[in-house]
């Protein structure tokens, strides 16, 4: 599991592991690091141009002592030194190592420009000359890499309020930082290395974890001798209107290529007629008033995906919210709830799966504010609410109330097209029916649907059909890595 925290987190151990070691070794630690992820860059260091852009604290340090270290392998070094203050010990070794202090303008003819402009403890939008460098050095040709995060964004929040750099790589020390894995921070965060740098034993739990393949794989369902269909999963969906029949159908293609055992779908008289076209192994229920009496027994259900907003719809969804299992809202349900948040008075667990807008209205707050601070608002959410929340999006968190939120690390922006959610649905409220927690199939299904879509599309556009298609793809990728 990769494991990410905030700026203090960060600190507080930093400063635990440095009062046992002599003064100055975690920089000369980060610096070596850094220089070698550097050079890697380069490919030949002998004759290319690196700047670095230095700011007051310890990144700036980090970034002369990587400086020095490539100048001595022949390396054309400048400084340009924009902070009020700059690391004189560190400045030192780079110009003994034949590096010189620079004005901006150099900033363009570089190879490489390592951006130690601010570190972890700088939040907010930057400040001059801070940001018009920053702009500068996204202008410039060579190759951008951060120093623990880049310039600009809220290392524990992932937060960007203005300018900020956008590196190719970022080179980030002891572990990684929340803002790191986090929209919009990670967008322009580029590929994130990480430095040990000797923090690990002083580390505490974490602030964000992001799921591995190893670790969906550990957690991933299996059938076993003794299993039925019954044992494997019976998953309820209530979808599907009369204008929206598609959501339907890809639910219900999502649950069925996520391994649940059985799928009980109920709906109206022209989502029934498609999804038994499209999914003979569904077991369909007619609904001619809104009650799931005759549905069936299940282990979980699916409510929302295009089922509409009107008091037939509220009547269905207040009859699935007051049964005893688990229920997915989703989509149009999330409409519902949002109207009538006494629906949300139940015993059973309920994971919620909004994209920005839909939590908005969810919590009374606004979209581009949750958008600018994805964790905060998930948290509030799921805290608020009483839900485990999986808010969708360019960064999927995957909250709960006094647990560490997760972020999806697959996924690929075709996915952003009609009808994915409705199979993310459907995929995870497969594992919900086969036993994992609200916690654990968020985070797993968010992971599976991700690497489908990345398998579906392969670089080129994709259609929701096509995701749910791939989905054995995923799990099979996920299962015979972990075999």
């Amino acid at each position: 599991m990769k494991t990410a925290y905030t700026a203090d987190q960060i600190r507080g151990a930093e400063h635990a592991l440095m009062a046992t070691l002599p003064e100055g070794t975690l920089m000369q630690r980060a610096a070596t690091g850094l220089a070698a992820v550097c050079a890697d860059l380069l490919g030949r260091v002998y004759g290319r141009r690196v700047v670095l852009l230095v700011g007051s604290g310890d990144n700036g340090g980090d970034a002369l002592y990587a400086g020095e270290r490539l100048a001595r392998r022949g390396a054309w070094v400048g400084a340009v030194l924009a902070g009020s203050k700059t690391h004189e010990a560190g400045l030192r070794a780079l110009l003994d190592a034949g590096g010189r202090v620079v004005d901006r303008a150099a900033i363009g003819g570089a190879d490489l420009i390592i951006d130690g402009l601010v570190g972890i403890g700088v939040s907010g939008a930057l400040r001059e000359p801070y940001a018009r460098l920053a702009e500068e050095a996204n202008a410039a040709r060579g190759t951008t890499v951060a120093v623990d995060v880049p310039s600009g964004v809220d290392a524990s929040s992932g937060r960007v309020e203005g300018a900020a750099v956008r590196a190719r790589v970022t080179v980030t020390m002891g572990a990684y930082k929340t803002g790191l894995l986090v929209d919009p921070g990670a967008s322009v965060a580029g590929a994130v290395e990480l430095v040990d740098i000797g923090l690990g034993a002083y580390l505490p739990d974490p602030d964000v974890a992001a799921l591995t393949g190893g670790d969906v794989d550990l957690l991933m369902p299996r059938p076993g001798k003794e299993s039925d269909k019954y044992r494997r999963g019976v998953l309820g969906i209530a979808a599907g209107s009369d204008l929206f029949t598609g959501a339907a159908v890809l639910a219900v293609g999502g649950a069925l290529r996520g391994g649940a055992g059985m799928v009980r779908y109920a709906g109206r008289q022209a989502p029934v007629a498609q999804v038994r076209s499209h999914w003979p192994e569904a077991v369909v229920t007619l609904l001619d008033e809104p009650s799931i009496d005759h549905v069936g027994r299940v282990q979980a259900w699916v409510l929302g995906p295009g089922m509409g907003t009107d008091d037939w719809a509220h009547e269905l969804a207040a009859r699935v919210l007051a049964s005893t299992v688990p229920v997915l809202i989703d989509a149009d349900g999330l409409t519902l709830v949002a109207n009538d948040r006494s629906l949300l008075r139940r015993a059973a667990p309920v994971l919620i799966t909004p994209h920005a807008g839909e939590l908005a209205r969810l919590i009374r707050a606004d979209r581009d504010d949750i958008e600018a601070a994805r964790l905060d608002h998930a948290r509030r959410a799921a805290a608020e609410l009483g839900v485990t929340v999986l808010l969708k999006g360019s960064t999927t968190v995957v909250a709960e109330d006094a647990r560490p939120v997760r972020v999806n690390v697959t996924g690929t922006s075709w996915l952003a097209t009609g009808g994915t959610g409705d199979v993310l649905s459907g995929v995870t409220g497969a594992l919900l029916a086969q036993g994992l927690s609200c916690y654990d199939a968020a985070s797993c299904g968010a992971y599976l649907h991700g690497l489908a879509g990345r398998l579906a599309a392969d670089g080129a556009p994709l259609t929701a059909a096509d995701v749910a298609t791939a989905v054995p793809a995923a799990i099979r990728a996920v299962t015979s890595a972990g075999s």
